[in-house]
C-alpha cells in the first residue's frame, strides 16, 4: 500500500505560484509513473500533469500548459507541481496519483493510489 500526502496548497492572488509537492509515506516513489488531478467544486475530477518513471516523459492539459511543470527529484520520492500565472479558474482540490505500472496517464482509472488532496484557491 503506498500513502500519498501532497502539501504546498493555499490562498493565492491571480497571476501569482504555488509548487505542490506529493511523497509517499515510508516509501520511494521510483518505479511509479506520477500524475495530478484537480476538481473544483461542482465538476469532475479533471487531468492537469503527469510524469513517467523512467525518463521522465511528461504530458499537460491544454489548460495548463506552459503555466505547469511537473517534476520529481532525484531519488524520486517525491513529486511536484510548479504552478505559475495562476487564474481564479484553476482554484480546486488537487490530488496526486501513482501508477504502478510506470508509465502515468491521463486517466485517472489507470491509477492505483492517491492521495487527499490539497486545496488551492486563486483569487481574483
Amino acid at each position: 500500500q503506498v500513502q500519498l500526502v501532497e502539501s504546498g496548497g493555499g490562498l493565492v492572488q491571480a497571476g501569482g505560484s504555488l509548487r505542490l509537492s506529493c511523497a509517499a509515506s515510508g516509501r520511494s516513489l521510483s518505479t511509479y509513473g506520477m500524475g495530478w488531478f484537480r476538481q473544483a467544486p461542482g465538476k469532475e475530477r479533471e487531468f492537469v500533469a503527469t510524469i513517467s518513471w523512467n525518463i521522465g516523459i511528461t504530458y499537460y492539459a491544454d489548460s495548463v500548459k506552459g503555466r505547469f511543470t511537473i517534476s520529481r527529484d532525484n531519488a524520486k520520492t517525491a513529486v511536484y507541481l510548479q504552478m505559475n500565472t495562476l487564474r481564479a479558474e484553476d482554484t480546486a482540490v488537487y490530488y496526486c496519483a501513482a501508477d504502478r505500472w510506470g508509465v502515468g496517464s491521463r486517466h485517472g482509472e489507470e491509477y492505483d493510489y492517491w492521495g487527499q488532496g490539497t486545496q488551492v484557491t486563486v483569487s481574483s
